[in-house]
């Protein structure tokens, strides 16, 4: 039996006829056309790379991180000040002097020559922050990835789902039809008939509710990828099953190397070691160097000008400071612990993680054979109730108790499916699998002294890529037309499978 637009209006009809008949009451309201948009998977998370708010918070985190790079690289470049000084006074303080008025211009040339290995640190430091932006950036697209890619599956299961309880309903219908003509005729008592309707009605209800759940995660999904929360989306994919054939080993030894979370706790221990060093600094002696000349004239109004000049080197050391740096170097220490901690406990979790999915994966692709069987066995099992109770030897209870086993037993399949695509978009989260850049490459780079332009075309996976991100201006916010009278996603959903092809 195909679940088509034929059946939709077969659904409709008999509806309309309970109706009319005062059997039961139900409406649905009536509303425009709207325009709808086909989308595939990848098409969706794609939207979701170029829209997502998250993705361009992470990128202008990225480059804030890049001009802390480039501030500490500066740190121990030259520095030129310039001066200019011009000022009025008189009082009986001032009466001998020969002049009421002064004026000045300098400039001064100063260098850092030595800091104790602090501005050195500080640039590993801003380096590392860089690194860990760009794999912050990598780690935010693995998730955005896995959240609009389940948004999508939970689309694509209540469509399922939708099917299933339509043919419920119509299943339902039909068989009201035929305890009212045998009402009629005297062979059944009303209280079949009565049971029908509620069996019916709760069936309509049941339907309502998960065109509710499908309305709400078409606009989840719509909210992931950037487009108004009304706007009619139809996938264009379907649930799916292929063997997954990696061991649970393979996947967690994959997950330490690729994890960007992973890698990003490393560096947060390499920028917890330099702060430590960079601290310890303060023990040390600090060397500048400077270079200053002016121009002084006692009156604006004459040309005497006096000129002086200054070039040395300055050195200080810190001899002591109350334990002011013992101190810090003691935050450092403790920061560096903390930090190795939290890397430790993310490697830990990675492993659980992985084995969640993992799991999760292999017992959902159990529930498929079985769910499938169960399917199969309900609708052999609806067959002979209908025909038990055609014979009058079975009772309508019968009937509609096998009509609840059977679409269960079709939603659990679909359940079932669900669970084992999103265990394994999970497990491909969980794993690492790279979205844009090879960590493994990026941090081989990194280690080479190449800068993090370098280092991300080296580990970039397309051309785009390897392109340095950057931020652009705010987009507007996406706001909802309350006012249109366009229909809900769930009221413009067609199905195009087949019973046969759905539960083969």
């Amino acid at each position: 039996m195909k679940i088509s637009n034929r059946i939709k209006k077969n659904f409709r009809k008999k509806l309309a006829a309970a109706l009319a008949a005062g059997m039961i009451t139900f409406s649905f309201g009536t509303v425009d056309a709207a325009d709808i948009i086909n989308i595939t998977l990848d098409e969706t998370i794609q939207r979701a790379f170029e829209n997502n708010r998250t993705i361009k918070t992470s990128i202008a985190e990225r480059e804030n991180a890049f001009w802390g790079l480039s501030e500490a690289r500066r740190q121990s470049n030259p520095r030129v000040t310039w001066e200019l000084n011009g000022q009025r006074f008189g009082g009986s303080a001032y009466r001998n002097y020969g002049y009421n008025r002064s004026f000045s211009n300098s400039g001064s040339i100063s260098m850092p020559i030595y800091q104790g290995g602090q501005l050195k640190e500080g640039r590993k430091y801003a380096r590392y922050a860089l690194t860990s932006a760009d794999l912050a950036l990598e780690n935010t697209m693995q998730t955005i990835r896995l959240q609009s890619t389940i948004y999508y599956f939970d689309v694509l299961q209540y469509r399922n789902l939708i099917a299933v309880y339509e043919e419920e309903v119509v299943t339902l219908q039909e068989h009201l039809r035929n305890v009212g003509a045998q009402f009629r005729v005297g062979t059944v008592a009303k209280v079949d008939v009565l049971e029908s309707q509620v069996e019916l009605a709760n069936a309509m209800q049941n339907l309502v509710n998960v065109q509710n759940s499908y309305d709400v995660a078409v606009a989840q999904l719509n909210n992931c990828i950037g487009l108004p929360a009304d706007t009619v989306i139809r996938p264009q994919d379907s649930l799916n099953y292929s063997h997954y054939n990696f061991t649970l080993n393979d996947c967690i030894t994959f997950a330490l190397e690729n994890r960007a979370d992973a890698a990003m706790a490393d560096y947060a221990v390499k920028q917890a070691e330099s702060a430590k060093r960079a601290a310890k600094a303060g023990w040390r002696p600090s060397v500048n160097a400077s270079v200053s000349k002016g121009l002084t004239n006692e009156n604006l109004f004459n040309d005497k000008l006096s000129d002086q000049w200054t070039a040395g080197i300055s050195a200080s050391w810190n001899i002591f400071d109350g334990g002011i740096t013992r101190a810090q170097v003691n935050q450092a220490d403790a920061d560096l612990v903390r930090a190795q901690e939290v890397a430790a406990q993310t490697k830990e979790q990675i492993q659980l993680d992985v084995q969640s999915a993992f799991l999760q994966l292999h017992a959902a692709e159990k529930n498929i054979s079985t769910t499938q069987a169960a399917v199969v066995l309900g609708e052999e099992n609806y067959k002979i109730a209908q025909v038990r109770y055609a014979a009058g030897v079975g009772t309508n209870l019968d009937v509609m108790d096998a009509s609840r086993k059977l679409t269960e037993a079709r939603s659990n399949y679909f359940t079932a499916l669900y669970n084992y695509n999103t265990a394994k978009a999970s497990l491909d989260r969980y794993m690492g699998v790279p979205v844009e850049i090879d960590v493994v490459r990026y941090i081989e780079s990194e280690e080479e002294g190449k800068t993090a332009a370098e280092s991300r075309e080296d580990a970039a996976l397309t051309s785009d890529a390897a392109a340095v991100p950057e931020t652009g201006e705010v987009a507007p916010v996406v706001m909802i037309d309350f006012e249109s009278s366009s229909p809900l996603p769930s009221e413009s959903v067609e199905h195009e499978m087949t019973r046969e092809d759905a539960f083969k």
